[in-house]
């Protein structure tokens, strides 16, 4: 049975998107089958993987509301063994158009329920906000990843995160497990980084994972050609990084 994280944090630019796609692409390199299912109206993890978000048809918006099966929005992507449940702007409605709907925050999970064995994982990009699209996103997955850039606020606004997935826990998924935190645009020369590291580790201890994502061009650059950084430059410090993400996550979940 495939296993479903969902990469979430409500703090936008933290790498949420980045490490969706890359984690994908890196997993999908190590011989893993994934999916990834793009549930933030602004799409990047769509058109980061070169898909024409104009043209989507279907999407995670029609799957949220019933209104097609799994199988039929799942499209290939580039990248080896990537598949992607795209989004479209149309997402943004989805919140207002499930407000009254019985068992709202569900809606995902039902809807990928029969898929969930075709893949070894599941990555699911969540918006920057703990709306409904995110609690979905909570209620389907087994785990979490909880992306933290290595800034000034890094931990701000994570207590908030951290309860929220102690309410999915106790009222929607009991199942719900933090995968990790993952430390994100890195940089060695920076004394604040460093702080923020030891800060995370010091609070967290076994919950953050031993990679550590630093920041590169590279990585910046990539989804601009709609390419993971795995594609655009295997040999660059991101690619290295995010491969050794997706090694440590394998070696996890073994």
């Amino acid at each position: 049975m495939g296993k479903i994280i969902a990469i979430a944090n409500q703090k936008g630019g933290v790498g949420k998107t980045t490490t969706t796609i890359n984690l994908a692409a890196s997993l999908g390199v190590l011989e893993k089958k994934v999916l990834l299912i793009d549930a933030d109206p602004q799409a990047n993890a769509s058109s980061g993987l070169g898909i024409d978000v104009e043209k989507v048809e279907k999407g995670t918006y029609r799957l949220l509301e019933h209104s097609t099966l799994a199988k039929d929005v799942i499209i290939p992507t580039n990248s080896p063994n990537v598949d992607i449940i795209p989004a479209h702007i149309d997402l943004v409605a989805i919140e207002i158009e499930l407000v009254d709907v019985e068992n709202r925050e569900s809606m995902l999970k039902k809807a990928i329920n029969d898929i969930v064995d075709d893949y070894d994982y599941i990555l699911i990009d969540c918006a920057p906000s703990l709306g409904l699209l995110t609690l979905n996103a909570l209620t389907s997955a087994h785990s979490v990843i909880i992306p933290i850039q290595c800034e000034y606020f890094a931990l701000e606004g994570l207590g908030k995160l951290l309860n929220t997935i102690k309410s999915v826990q106790k009222v929607h998924n009991s199942e719900l497990d933090i995968e990790g935190l993952l430390l994100t645009m890195y940089d060695s020369r920076l004394r604040l980084s460093n702080q923020v590291v030891e800060e995370v580790k010091k609070h967290f201890d076994k919950m953050v994972f031993k990679t550590i994502i630093q920041r590169n061009v590279r990585l910046g650059e990539a989804p601009s050609f709609g390419e993971s950084i795995i594609s655009y430059d295997a040999d660059s410090k991101g690619a290295n990084n995010y491969l050794s993400l997706a090694q440590e996550l394998i070696e996890k979940n073994t």
